[in-house]
């Protein structure tokens, strides 16, 4: 994979499953994850998510068996297709950030979630209330990034670095730092960051600060 374009034509297949998919099952599913997204597990009922769903709740139960049953239905969709996002190869990926190309976690859910769809809010849910979904998807993403810096500093297009760790973690928390702030971001800069048009501003500025720094002198240091 070397075009931004192959990508996202295979990033698409998240949101046309989230749009294509009619069943009463996925309805019901469909309906639990933008209410647990809304409010969270524990605020949302059973007879909430069937009438939202529009059928009794009998049916609910009779698909998924419990609340605990549905939830587990809900968190294993958006895993899957959160993850799909990054299923590529680390080396194809860093070639393609690489290319002038470049995109970040933000980008890739600004171009493949269609506008309104819960699964970026129920992704904040799931990390700031470190549910072991969602720290599971932590994990299985701070590994690729990881793989992929290490994959970008063989191919030279990253500098070496003392402590590989904390500089993955860094990039990937600057990225989901969109998501988990999307609405404090907005305010503050005046667009939505998860629009093409948000992204693009915020990944201008923050390029320039990756390649050639933000600060003229790095205060408690000497200058050479």
């Amino acid at each position: 994979m070397r075009r931004p374009e192959q990508m996202f034509s295979i990033l698409n297949m998240s949101s046309a499953l989230e749009e294509g998919d009619l069943t009463g099952r996925a309805s019901i599913r469909n309906a639990a994850l933008r209410l647990f997204a809304e409010r969270g597990h524990d605020a949302v009922t059973m007879r909430e998510i069937a009438a939202a769903a529009g059928v009794s709740p009998a049916l609910v139960v009779h698909h998924f068996g419990s609340k605990d049953g549905l939830r587990a239905a809900v968190d294993s969709y958006a895993a899957q297709a959160f993850d799909a996002l990054f299923s590529m190869d680390e080396r194809d990926l860093a070639q393609m950030l690489t290319s002038g190309n470049s995109v970040s976690i933000a980008d890739v859910f600004a171009r493949t979630f269609p506008r309104g769809s819960p699964l970026p809010a129920y992704l904040r849910r799931l990390l700031l209330v470190n549910d072991p979904t969602g720290a599971a998807l932590f994990g299985r993403w701070f590994a690729l990034t990881r793989r992929l810096l290490d994959a970008m500093t063989d191919m030279g297009a990253a500098r070496p670095c003392g402590d590989p760790s904390v500089r993955a973690a860094f990039f990937l928390v600057n990225d989901l730092a969109l998501i988990l702030l999307r609405n404090q971001v907005a305010a503050a800069i005046g667009v939505d960051p998860l629009t093409p048009e948000g992204v693009a501003r915020w990944a201008k500025e923050v390029t320039t600060i990756y390649t050639t720094g933000a600060l003229v002198h790095v205060p408690g240091e000497e200058q050479s």
